[in-house]
């Protein structure tokens, strides 16, 4: 089976059974090889999992070579609504596929994300028509708080991380999105990184991984 998007397939070690499966959404003008080095670093920890990197669906203008969930190059508030939404749909479907070949339901299937991919996992999250498994979130923020508020049929635990020293997204997103999501009573945890920038640290890939490997005990 061909994914509807081209995606980095990391599969377990000695033809392992597959019992569940992280999907990683990159971030603005990134791709799935990209985010895959996180991976990588999670692959010998979860020895029956499938790694899923998927590139967004649109060339990124900043940087040709990468790709974007939804183009920024229109600030407007409804203009971004419109394209998150859309891409949203397509990365439902990419799920579907996900969970058509590999035989998983939504309980077995993290969803993650960088940046933008970020702010894609915690829609998803909240819109899908069955809960996740987790949702774990990088760096990111809530793209519509009013939006978002109208179109919530799911309640996803979610672990979302961000650097201190955040230049590209402000940290400050963190607490804005930890206040939304328990308002909406989704369970959270969060973690404000020390010394950290717009990236994804050792020290937040260790907690990640830590956070899934105990909601993956089934």
């Amino acid at each position: 089976m061909t994914f509807s998007l081209n995606t980095t397939v990391i599969k377990p070690e000695q033809n392992n059974k597959i019992a569940s499966a992280i999907i990683l959404l990159h971030g603005y003008g990134g791709d799935g090889k990209d985010i895959s080095a996180v991976a990588y670093n999670w692959k010998r920890f979860l020895p029956n999992t499938i790694f899923l990197c998927p590139d967004g669906p649109e060339e990124c203008p900043v940087n040709p070579v990468g790709f974007q969930w939804f183009d920024l190059s229109n600030d407007d508030p409804n203009y971004i609504i419109k394209e998150s939404i859309k891409a949203e749909k397509i990365i439902h479907n990419f799920i579907n596929e996900v969970k058509q070949k590999f035989r998983l339901n939504n309980s077995n299937i993290c969803i993650s994300g960088f940046s933008q991919g970020c702010m894609m996992s915690i829609n998803i999250g909240l819109t899908s028509n069955e809960n996740f498994n987790c949702i774990v979130g990088f760096s990111g923020k809530i793209i519509d708080k009013d939006d978002l508020s109208k179109r919530i049929s799911s309640t996803t635990k979610m672990l979302l991380l961000h650097g201190d020293v955040d230049l590209v997204v402000s940290s400050s997103n963190l607490l804005d999105a930890k206040d939304f999501l328990i308002r909406n009573k989704i369970e959270v945890q969060t973690q404000m990184i020390d010394n950290c920038d717009h990236t994804i640290s050792v020290k937040a890939s260790s907690i990640a991984l830590n956070y899934i490997k105990k909601n993956f005990l089934f």
